[in-house]
């Protein structure tokens, strides 16, 4: 009688933990399948959140840039100037497959990547952790080479209106390859010199291009312009801008474009992108207004070329801090932008002589290094967390964080942009020179390049 009590007893106490038993198995698959779920909808959030953010950025060259350039120039030109931003797209496009993005992504050295990817080799819908770990790599790939197809195009404001189209075509091949690659990798790829989140050397924040594309094509564009030399008749004959409704449609779809741009550096659907977007748009606002009251002030009244170059201005500064500082530095690096570059397109090009012809270094070379600098004056932690020490502590990241010695990185980093766009593009330009010649003939610019280069006209009026 005992024994059976016993039986039974153990019988009781058992149940339990074999129904247990029996239902870990199932609640460890239910968990996992849960998990395995969150980061399906992640990566698919992410992933539509790229795929957004590179159409914006591909709007910004065509239409955006291309409609903006082409409103500034002179009637005769208007087709040509397009032409430069358009054509690229598919240009920088082949040469990125074929090698670009292995130059800038691949590898892990300081200045310059491998061929790991090139044609594109292993790039596939697998995430490459390096990078971007929860969208696929082909995401990755064609949102950077949206920057790439950007960034020559703004180039071609400098030599508007005097580079024959084919001498266009070679430079833009070798500048990617010269300068824009290295400059890409040395600041986002993996073990760049100036990677501020892979152990670079001189630590550089530029969350979406402040020294990779501004400072590079501003400052190009500069070289270009004292190369080529000036247009017939500049500055003596008026060159004013024959459609500027064009433009300020253009000016619309690169402020809309520019979100993109920079809040999609974040390379997720996440509150970092929604700060840079925040601040992007804060930043662009205060550049227009600064711009338009000093032109206000100093002319007498507001032109809308100036309210459109403001906008254009405060977006380049803000683009390598959008990621790391809060909505009222945004505004002040914009403010600042709008001043400076101001200053710049109406006193120093006056001053210097040279014919940028739609001030592409006035704003981008000029913004992109005043955006750079002040980075590392206005980033925090409060805004980008990204830097931890070994224990997982926040670190400092500009000045109003303790951050000091960021300034410094800052400058070094825009010092290295400036100098390798600048032998780069001079020894480009002598190639391109002795092997095809740069520059239409006299003849050919005061007729036009949209008829001298392509043999068509912008407008028909009697058609």
């Amino acid at each position: 009688m005992n024994h059976m009590r016993k039986m039974c007893l153990f019988s009781l106490l058992a149940s339990p933990a074999a129904l247990l038993a029996q239902a870990t198995p199932d609640l460890n698959a239910k968990v996992a399948a849960l998990e395995a779920a969150t980061k399906s909808a992640q990566s698919a959030g992410d992933n539509a959140w790229m795929l957004v953010s590179s159409a914006l950025e591909l709007m910004m060259t065509a239409p955006g840039l291309a409609l903006f350039y082409g409103g500034l120039v002179r009637r005769k030109n208007v087709l040509g100037t397009m032409m430069h931003s358009f054509i690229l797209m598919a240009v920088i496009t082949i040469l990125w497959a074929v090698v670009g993005y292995s130059l800038a992504f691949g590898g892990s050295s300081p200045l310059l990547g491998n061929f790991q990817f090139a044609m594109l080799d292993g790039v596939g819908t697998a995430p490459n952790a390096d990078y971007a770990g929860t969208i696929p790599q082909s995401t990755f790939m064609v949102y950077q080479l949206m920057f790439a197809i950007i960034t020559p195009a703004l180039i071609s404001g400098a030599f508007a209106e005097r580079m024959k189209f084919s001498a266009m075509l070679v430079f833009t091949v070798l500048w990617s390859l010269l300068v824009y690659f290295p400059m890409a990798h040395m600041v986002w790829g993996k073990g760049g010199l100036l990677n501020a989140f892979s152990g670079g050397k001189f630590p550089c924040f530029d969350f979406a291009g402040g020294t990779v594309v501004h400072i590079t094509s501003g400052v190009s564009a500069l070289v270009c312009a004292l190369y080529l030399g000036k247009r017939v008749g500049y500055p003596n004959m008026p060159m004013k801008p024959h459609n500027l409704v064009i433009s300020t449609i253009g000016a619309g779809l690169l402020w809309v474009g520019w979100f993109g741009f920079n809040a999609g550096s974040a390379l997720a659907a996440s509150g970092l992108a929604s700060s840079a977007f925040v601040a992007t748009h804060f930043g662009a606002a205060a550049a227009t207004l600064a711009w338009m009251f000093v032109e206000w002030i100093d002319a007498g009244k507001p032109s809308v070329l100036g309210a459109i170059s403001g906008c254009v201005a405060g977006l380049v500064a803000i683009t390598p801090a959008s990621g790391f500082v809060k909505p009222f530095p945004a505004m002040v690096i914009g403010a600042c932008a709008g001043i400076v570059c101001y200053f710049m397109v109406t006193r120093v090009k006056r001053k210097f002589g040279y014919d940028d012809a739609l001030d592409a270094f006035g704003v981008h070379g000029a913004g992109g290094t005043l955006g750079a600098l002040l980075t590392g004056v206005f980033a925090t932690n409060a805004i980008n967390d990204g830097l931890k020490d070994p224990a997982g502590k926040l670190l400092p990241l500009g000045l109003v964080d303790g951050a000091a010695g960021q300034v410094g990185n800052q400058a070094i980093g825009a010092a290295i942009s400036w100098v390798l766009a600048v032998v780069g593009t001079l020894v480009i330009l002598k190639i391109v020179d002795a092997t095809i010649g740069l520059r239409v003939t006299k003849e050919q610019e005061i007729e036009g390049l949209d008829t001298s280069m392509h043999n068509e006209e912008g407008y028909i009026f009697e058609a």
